[in-house]
Parts: C-alpha cells; sequence; structure tokens
C-alpha cells in the first residue's frame, strides 16, 4: 500500500496535513515560482520509499505544499521524464499522488520549442490541446477503478473555462498569451527538421518531452487541467543554429517571473 498513490500521500500528509486546492507542476527554468509558496513544508521524493526521483537538470525534485495566491497548493518543483528511464507508471504517479492529497485543479508548465514560426522565444502558450507522440500511452495496463475509468475522454482535456480564466488573468495583468496545441515526443534528443516540418504539418504548434502523460493522468483522476508552454527555442530549422539545454533553461530564467505571475494571478481567481 505504502507504494501506491494513496500510501504516498498517506506518508506526505504525515508531514503536512492540510488539503490542497490546486496542484502546480514545475516545468525546466521555471522552478522559481515554488519559492514564492509560504509557509511551504518541502518533501524530497527521495525521503518517500520506492518514490522515482527526477534527474533533470533544473529540476529540484521535491513536492511543496503551502500557500500561493490565497489557495493551498502542492507544487512539483521538479518533474519525471520519460527519457530519464522512468516507466509511464513513474511518470504519472506525483500527479495521482497530489489528487490522492486533495487537489482538484492541475496547473502544468513547461519549456516547449516553437514550431509555430509567428512565435518568438519568450512567449507563452496557453496550451488548448496536444498530440501524443511519444510512442506510449500511460494509461495502458490494468485499470484502477479508485482512480478513473477504463476509457476517459479527453475531449476536454484542458478545461475550457481554466483557458478562459487564465486568457481574463493574463489581460488583468498585461501578459500576452500565445495559443495552440502541443506535441510531445518522447525525447531525450532534439527533434530533425524533417520532423518539425511533419508535426506543422499535423497542426501542433510547440514541442517538448513532457506534460502529455501528466494531462491524461489527470484526466483520468478527475482533475481540471490548465497548462502552459515557455517558448524557449525555436524548433529544429526554423533558425540556423543548434538547439542546447542552457537556452531553455536561460530562457526560463528570463521569462519566468512573467510566467509566475501570471499563474499566481489565476489561483488568486480559482
Amino acid at each position: 500500500m505504502r507504494d501506491t498513490p494513496q500510501g504516498y500521500a498517506a506518508l506526505i500528509r504525515e508531514k503536512c496535513p492540510f488539503v490542497p486546492e490546486a496542484a502546480i507542476i514545475l516545468g525546466s527554468g521555471l522552478g522559481e515560482l515554488g519559492e514564492q509558496i509560504e509557509n511551504a513544508v518541502a518533501v524530497d521524493y527521495g525521503t518517500l520509499p520506492g518514490f522515482p526521483v527526477s534527474t533533470a537538470p533544473g529540476h529540484k525534485g521535491r513536492f511543496l505544499l503551502g500557500t500561493l495566491g490565497g489557495k493551498a497548493v502542492v507544487c512539483m518543483q521538479g518533474r519525471l521524464h520519460y527519457y530519464e528511464g522512468h516507466s509511464m507508471a513513474d511518470v504519472i504517479l506525483p500527479v495521482r499522488v497530489m489528487r490522492m492529497l486533495g487537489a482538484k485543479t492541475l496547473i502544468a508548465t513547461n519549456a516547449a520549442g516553437g514550431i509555430n514560426t509567428s512565435f518568438s522565444v519568450g512567449d507563452i502558450m496557453l496550451i488548448e490541446d496536444h498530440i501524443n507522440f511519444m510512442g506510449k500511452n500511460p494509461l495502458v495496463g490494468a485499470n484502477d477503478e479508485t482512480l478513473g475509468c477504463r476509457f476517459p475522454d479527453m475531449s476536454f482535456a484542458y478545461a475550457p473555462e481554466l483557458r478562459a480564466l487564465a486568457e481574463r488573468c493574463a489581460g488583468e495583468i498585461g501578459t500576452q498569451l500565445c495559443k495552440g496545441v502541443y506535441l510531445a515526443c518522447s525525447g531525450p534528443s532534439y527533434e530533425t527538421p524533417a520532423e518539425i516540418r511533419a508535426f506543422r504539418t499535423l497542426g501542433a504548434d510547440a514541442v517538448g518531452m513532457s506534460t502529455v502523460p501528466e494531462i491524461i493522468a489527470a484526466n483520468h483522476c478527475g482533475m481540471r487541467v490548465l497548462a502552459f508552454s515557455l517558448i524557449s527555442n525555436m524548433a529544429a530549422g526554423i533558425l540556423r543554429q543548434p538547439l542546447t539545454e542552457e537556452e531553455v533553461l536561460e530562457a526560463g530564467r528570463q521569462k519566468g517571473v512573467e510566467m509566475q505571475r501570471l499563474i499566481v494571478e489565476i489561483l488568486r481567481n480559482l
């Protein structure tokens, strides 16, 4: 029982007994929002017996529980990626744990490559839909009926009412939002220029190596979902320069503050 979402939630409650209203996933270069959480209690993934540990650069690998924007929140300061060698079950485990802690809304962020040629580095994209190009669905295998149904509907994977709220909040604080479709690949290699051209034909506006498994899992267990991509680089073949991890993290440092303000404003209005 200890290595189930319910079991891990029970262990976390021993350290921090409050019930979060919302869950937040902080992507590459965006972890600083966690430092704004008031009265934060940190639970490192590595302190939970058997829990997978994040190894990606810029990901601290811990839960933070506290108050942000006047709301009780649980935050993943660093996610788990399929390319790290984690199973899909491990990748989505933190989302299920946050749901078992009581969070009913998930706000996810990531750093992504811009496919839409009208985008620029530093743009914030409100994700309207996604394409799963990871070659795997995280719900494959025996279904846990205590979490959700066998065949969850994904017609409204990104809650329309939350997207409308995000647009209103962005307007109020003067943040410009792009909107588009996020395509997820397994990584860890960046995509080729030919792949990016193909993805553009499929209707993708941004590409990354995360988020989609978490969104599928969140919908499966009944969470409302809102998600953003920080366009940290233009995808392969758009600019005549190689892609680097440092570029992604630097974009997060430069534009992360703006995304942080937006998320806090959304929480205040939930």
